[in-house]
């Protein structure tokens, strides 16, 4: 009995030992970086078991022994915690560390940009290039409703709900802007408002110039002057945007409902979608007397109160156009 009780006692010693050993063993490895030589991305699809996790991490070279993660996560008790989606693995990054990442579901955040001025069917095609979004755009926003900005999205968004986004950015940023615009203003809706701001996003690409630009556009509002336009010529000849020429003095004639020199006020709709500083250079412009304006070949306008003086500029515009061979 007393050999035998030595020898329990010692087995009992070997396993405790055995135990150790392994338990180190395991903790080391768990710990110590992984195989990556250089990030790697890692999809894991939704319902992947905790197997087929670090099976994909095995084959995308992220961890050496898929049986340290799985034992790890399940001693851990983290092993229901990992999350589906995208995922991007450093250098190096040990078991622990991937365990960390799928757990705390820090998935690769992608982006879609959009410009301001774009107007709806650019933008929609953005949205359908973006890698990593499913599903048909089904909506029809319309011009003038999708708010320029960077919007972030991970892989197996719907392309609908990145839409859907969109209007409800643009749609929070005029009401937000609206009760901050400034007395007096010659028109009575926000719906007005945008389609204003969208004739200033088309007119300058320089931003001090937004609200130098707006308040042309407000004094000729509040004489009755047609805005005499460009760009609402171009959208009335392509709804894209995209004339694929120059504008012709003909066209400066042509029937469209958004033709500012042909119609009085403001054209039916917007030219595209302007972006939250035109609006609020709208609905804020600058006090000035000035009701003309031309470029002036630095990427910025000539501005002028008089008739006159707006000819002056046109000529040196003109002049500046020959001189390039433009004209």
């Amino acid at each position: 009995m007393r050999a035998l009780a030595m020898l329990v006692s010692l087995l009992t010693g070997m396993a405790v030992v055995a135990g150790y050993v392994g338990w180190t063993y395991l903790q080391d490895a768990y710990r110590t970086p992984g195989p990556l030589t250089e990030p790697v991305t890692v999809v894991v699809p939704h319902g992947t078991t905790l197997s087929g996790i670090a099976d994909l991490l095995v084959q995308n070279g992220v961890i050496r022994d898929p049986l340290i993660f799985e034992w790890s996560a399940r001693i851990e008790r983290r092993a229901r915690d990992l999350k589906a989606g995208e995922y991007r693995f450093d250098v190096a990054v040990s078991p622990k560390g991937a365990l960390d990442i799928l757990t705390r579901g820090d998935v690769i955040a992608r982006r879609i940009t959009v410009s301001e001025g774009l107007t709806v069917p650019v933008v929609l095609d953005l949205v359908r290039a973006a890698e990593g979004l499913e599903g048909a755009i089904t909506l029809e926003p319309d011009e003038g409703s999708l708010l320029p900005e960077t919007y972030h999205f991970t892989r197996g968004g719907q392309r609908d709900a990145v839409v859907r986004r969109m209007m409800a950015a643009m749609q929070e940023t005029v009401d937000e802007l609206w009760v901050l615009r400034s007395e007096g203003l010659p028109f009575d809706t926000p719906e007005e408002a945008v389609i204003l701001a969208s004739i200033v996003e088309k007119e300058t690409g320089v931003p001090s110039e937004r609200a130098h630009v707006a308040g042309v556009f407000i004094n000729r509002l509040r004489k009755g002057m047609r805005l005499q336009s460009d760009p609402t010529v171009i959208y009335g000849l392509a709804p894209d945007g995209d004339l694929g020429r120059p504008l012709w003095r003909k066209d400066l004639s042509s029937e469209t409902p958004y033709n500012t020199y042909v119609i009085d006020g403001l054209p039916p709709g917007p030219i595209c979608n302007p972006g939250r500083d035109a609006l609020l250079a709208v609905l804020n412009p600058m006090d000035t007397d000035d009701l003309y304006f031309v470029a002036d070949g630095s990427g910025g306008h000539a501005f002028a109160r008089t008739l006159a003086e707006h000819n002056r500029n046109v000529a040196r515009w003109r002049r500046f156009l020959r001189e390039q061979g433009e004209e």
